[in-house]
């Protein structure tokens, strides 16, 4: 080691060294093995003989930039002390740089090319870009299987060349959906009275009618189902609304030729098609039957506490399914086909929400043939039952109960039948209802549920009431 550094002084500025700046000098001595200058025959700034240069410079600790400050007189020698001084706390482990061919060398180590920090910096623009790269694909994956799972599988529209085929006859509607439907009772041409019934959630026009035959030939009733939109063999109608179906009703009337007026007659789900029909053709009705008709809950007239009241007693699943179907209905098939959490019901035919007496209906209509059953859903379930569940349970164009008499002129009836032990459509719902529009006559069954439809003698008992 020189003398110099032994000493502990500058050999430049001829001054003390710090202890600390004595103890690292040593260190990277040892470590690198640097040669002294007079060693390798340079001369520090230019020469032997230039001792005035070395007095008036100040070497600068390390940061980067190669570079020689000299003073030009003693007072500046001092302040070049002092920054000297705070440079070094500011870059504590920056060792000085070695003095060769009047250029400040730093060491080959302690070079910021070489150094591990540098490198790391190096390496961490591509370290986070590697990593953004994997967060943008797991987000792109999310997104891609959510939207698979929200979009409901295009439907099997009948007659198409992977669709179902077409076994039933059907007409043509204004814009170029087809309607299938089926004749009951007397011929039309020999008939008195003329009824469009409409059918409810997960049914078709090849429901079970056990209306008497007696009492059909004794009135001349003719009565005419159809398929509504997306269920059985009607094409589906993206944009089904109250509406729609009130007008898919009357080209039904028009291309069959029932006349000027026809009675309708709707059960469960198939009576906000009878409401639309109330609002928007009540001049073609000669009158209307809603048998346990769907309520919405979220109609504005209703009394708040009222229908949270009645909203309550439902299933817990159901009260989901409602609410998903009113105000996110983009997210009801999801809602309906996941298998986290049970959904609805009505579509999984859960029996608690039947009634004693309909437990025993049920069991009474499993003894009937239902060859045509199987075809209720076969266009998908989306277009058909979900899309029932949207309508009667979104947000309607009207309220029902700021409905006027359509026909206060004439003769025309409109009746609703409800059975009391109904635990699908609530009973206090409806007389709310029938006591906001005095023009309905309300029948209430005292032991009926949800399907007093398919009892005989409630059937008997509806087509008589709304005929006379």
């Amino acid at each position: 080691m020189p003398q110099a550094l032994s000493n502990n002084v500058c050999p430049i500025l001829r001054r003390p060294f710090p202890t600390a700046t004595t103890q690292r000098l040593r260190r990277n001595h040892a470590r690198y093995q640097r040669p002294s200058l007079a060693s390798t025959g340079h001369t520090p700034l230019g020469g032997a003989g230039n001792s005035q240069a070395s007095r008036n410079c100040c070497v600068v600790p390390f940061t980067g930039n190669r570079c020689a400050v000299p003073f030009s007189s003693s007072a500046e020698r001092s302040s070049g002390s002092q920054r000297e001084r705070l440079t070094r706390r500011a870059h504590p482990r920056t060792p000085l740089p070695v003095v060769l061919r009047g250029e400040i060398q730093p060491p080959k180590a302690y070079r910021s090319d070489s150094s591990p920090l540098h490198q790391s910096a190096q390496h961490k623009p591509e370290t986070g870009m590697f990593v953004t790269a994997i967060i943008v694909l797991s987000l792109s994956f999310l997104v891609v299987w959510a939207y698979q799972k929200l979009q409901p599988p295009p439907p099997k529209i009948c007659g198409s060349p992977n669709g179902p085929p077409v076994t039933s006859p059907r007409i043509k509607l204004s814009d170029g959906r087809y309607l299938a439907y089926r004749e009951r009772g007397v011929p039309k041409e020999n008939s008195k009275y003329k009824i469009i019934l409409v059918h409810g959630l997960d049914n078709s026009k090849d429901m079970i009618f056990v209306a008497s035959q007696e009492l059909i030939e004794e009135l001349g009733i003719y009565i005419l189902l159809f398929d509504r939109a997306g269920y059985g063999e009607s094409d589906p109608n993206p944009k089904r609304s109250v509406k729609s179906e009130a007008f898919d009703i009357q080209e039904l009337a028009d291309q069959l030729q029932l006349g000027d007026t026809f009675y309708v007659l709707g059960f469960s789900m198939g009576g906000y098609p009878i409401w639309g029909c109330l609002k928007y053709i009540p001049h073609r009705l000669a009158g209307a039957a809603l048998v346990a008709p769907v309520v919405n809950y979220w109609w504005p007239s209703f009394p708040s506490n009222l229908s949270r009241e009645v909203f309550k007693k439902q299933f817990l699943r159901d009260q989901w399914s409602f609410r998903v179907a009113h105000y996110i209905p983009q997210l009801l098939y999801w809602w309906l086909t996941q298998k986290w959490f049970p959904s609805s019901s009505l579509i999984e035919d859960n029996p608690e929400i039947s009634s004693m007496n309909d437990k025993a209906i049920i069991k009474k209509m499993s003894e009937i043939p239902t060859p045509h059953q199987n075809k209720v859903r076969q266009q998908g379930l989306f277009e058909s039952l979900h899309r029932d569940l949207m309508v009667g349970f979104g947000t309607w164009e009207f309220d029902p109960m700021h409905l006027t008499n359509p026909l206060p002129q004439t003769s025309c009836s409109v009746h609703i039948w409800q059975g009391y032990e109904d635990r699908i459509v609530p009973a206090q719902l409806q007389r709310y209802v029938s006591s906001r529009l005095p023009w309905i006559q309300y029948h209430e069954v005292p032991d009926g549920g949800h399907l007093i439809l398919y009892d005989t003698g409630i059937f008997d008992s509806v087509l008589r009431a709304l005929l006379h």
